[in-house]
């Protein structure tokens, strides 16, 4: 019988804001993204990172340090209960693609268990270039690496799952009911907050914003909403970078409504883009607007997560069965 592994791709954040890790972590980040600006290297992301640092420390600060990592590791035990109680026993590690422990530990400790077959589940539901993309790349690279010849299965986007679309909507009906807001109100706006990713990204052929927009359109659906807008959370530390529009900031001046739902669309953690980004420094600008705001949480800590996950993996090996290296999902 074959002993399954599942690696959980996360993006990973310093759990507190000591200056030397949040400054690695970004510079990491930074180094991945060179492409932005041609020529470039560890120099100038080390440059990047050192300028962004102090606006980030004070944000891990502010929301008393990043969750992501944690609740990461929880899915992970979610998802093991949940393979567990349809039959398949499996070892569930945790691996980031920018902090600790990495994506080369968490193949590691698969390979140390003495698994046999392997899928890799990046822990997000849109999948981007350098989310989903690079952390599928970087696992091809690390089992190179480690010389691992193992039968594996790769996972690619996955924010049409079914169940998933029902955790999300359920999430939006549960704010909404305990805030006495009406979804069909006019004066209640459905917003989806997105990550955003860079324009040349789009154009080397990313389907990515194609993905945030199908995304919203099938929660919405779910939530019978046909009136929702969408915004992108923009990163503009290199500033000859264009970025997908329109910003949040940009887009909730041109809003009419009384309350706006927030809804942070690309997360499945929380994490500073979400409590900070969203719960202090947009709440901040609706407020000024004169308006409510009501963030729907990710879906950290919902009791069904465990269930779309194991519905990802059992679904990843029985498409690839035969199939080693295998490719599931949207992937780019």
């Amino acid at each position: 019988m074959s002993r399954l592994g599942v690696v959980l791709l996360a993006f990973g954040e310093p759990e507190g804001s000591d200056p030397a890790l949040v400054i690695d972590f970004l510079e990491r980040i930074f180094l991945a993204n060179r492409r932005l600006e041609p020529g470039s290297g560890a120099e100038r992301a080390r440059q990047l990172a050192e300028a962004r640092a102090p606006g980030l420390m004070e944000a891990y600060q502010k929301i008393g340090g990043s969750p992501m990592n944690a609740h990461a590791h929880a899915h992970g035990e979610a998802l093991e209960v949940a393979l567990e109680a349809r039959g398949h026993r499996a070892r569930v590690f945790v691996g980031t693609q920018f902090t600790t422990p990495t994506i080369s530990d968490a193949l590691q400790r698969c390979r140390e268990s003495g698994v046999d077959q392997l899928v890799a589940l990046p822990l997000y539901p849109v999948s981007g270039p350098t989310t989903t993309v690079a952390a599928l790349d970087t696992v091809c690279e690390q089992l190179r690496e480690l010389s691992w010849t193992v039968e594996t299965a790769f996972i690619g986007g996955w924010h049409r799952n079914a169940k998933y679309v029902e955790l999300r909507a359920d999430g939006i009906r549960r704010v909404m009911t305990e805030r006495g807001l009406d979804a069909q109100d006019p004066d209640v706006c459905l917003y989806f907050s997105a990550h955003g990713t860079p324009i040349s990204y789009l154009e080397e052929g990313s389907q990515y914003q194609e993905h945030v927009e199908e995304s919203c359109r099938l929660i919405a659906d779910a939530v019978a909403v046909d009136r929702y807008e969408l915004g992108y959370q923009n990163h503009t530390n290199r500033t000859k970078v264009e970025w997908t529009e329109p910003s949040n900031q940009d887009l909730m001046p041109t809003l009419e409504a009384d309350d706006v739902v927030v809804v942070p669309v690309s997360f499945v953690h929380e994490q500073s883009e979400t409590l900070d980004e969203l719960d202090l420094e947009l709440r901040e600008l609706v407020e000024q607007l004169g308006m409510g705001f009501h963030r729907v949480a990710t879906p950290h800590d919902h009791p069904d997560m465990g269930a779309v996950l194991a519905d990802l993996v059992i679904d990843a090996l029985n498409a690839s069965a035969g199939a080693p290296l295998a490719h599931v999902g949207a992937s780019s």
